[in-house]
Parts: structure tokens; sequence; C-alpha cells
């Protein structure tokens, strides 16, 4: 008798799931508060990680929503202007033995979360969710 063994869902079932806009707009509206305080340097590091996550997630699936739409629509060249803008960010890191401070990984995290918010924006516009 032949033995059957569970398979875990593809990756490609498993990115069928639309990206979670409320949770990663929860994530950045501390970081981009006006009044928001300086977090501890371990809680930013997992933050950091956190919004690199939601921009690898939502850099492809803003991709795949404009790659069928004309070039020259205004929303999707914005769309993958946002993209562009949030590929450098992530490429955004210190060089060599440049010394890393609080104040300047804060500041790298609300570049982040302000690509983050733009890309959720992008998301409800390609999809013509209204908020």
């Amino acid at each position: 008798m032949k033995q059957r063994t569970a398979h875990p869902p593809d990756m490609a079932a498993q990115d069928q799931r639309p990206p979670d806009i409320a949770t990663m707009r929860a994530a950045t509206a501390g970081l981009l508060a006006e009044d928001s305080q300086l977090p501890r340097y371990e809680d930013l590091e997992l933050t950091l990680l956190r919004l690199r996550d939601f921009l690898a997630l939502l850099i492809p699936v803003i991709e795949d929503l404009a790659s069928p739409l004309p070039a020259r629509d205004v929303p999707t060249q914005c769309a993958l202007a946002g993209v562009s803008t949030a590929r450098h960010r992530l490429n955004d890191v210190p060089v060599g033995t440049e010394r890393v401070g609080l104040v300047s990984e804060v500041k790298r995290a609300q570049r982040l979360a302000l690509s983050v918010d733009a890309l959720c924006d992008h998301y409800e516009n390609l999809n013509g969710i209204s908020t």
C-alpha cells in the first residue's frame, strides 16, 4: 500500500490572500505621528523588519495590479513610482563603518513607513477601494 503524505499549500495559494492594509496602516501610524516618542532600539529593530516585510509583500502586489493597466494611466504611473521609491528606501542601509544612531534609524523607519502607507494607498486606488 502506497503511503500518502500531506503537502503544505504552495506559495501561489498562500499569496492569493489580499494584504492586510489595516494592520499595515496601524503599524505605520505611531512612527508617522507628529508627537511620536523615540522607541527603544530593540523595538525599532523589530519595526524595521516588519516594515521591510510589508514592502516585500506590497511591491509585487502593486506591480501585478498595475501590469494589465495602460502605461499612460496616471494612477498606474503613480503606483509604479511609489514602488520605485519603496525599492530605493529598502536599499537605504548604512554603509561600511558608518555608525547608526537611534535618531537616524527612526528616520529610516519613518521613510519606510511612508512607503508602506503610499503603497497601501496605491493598492486601494488600483482596486477601487474607497476608505
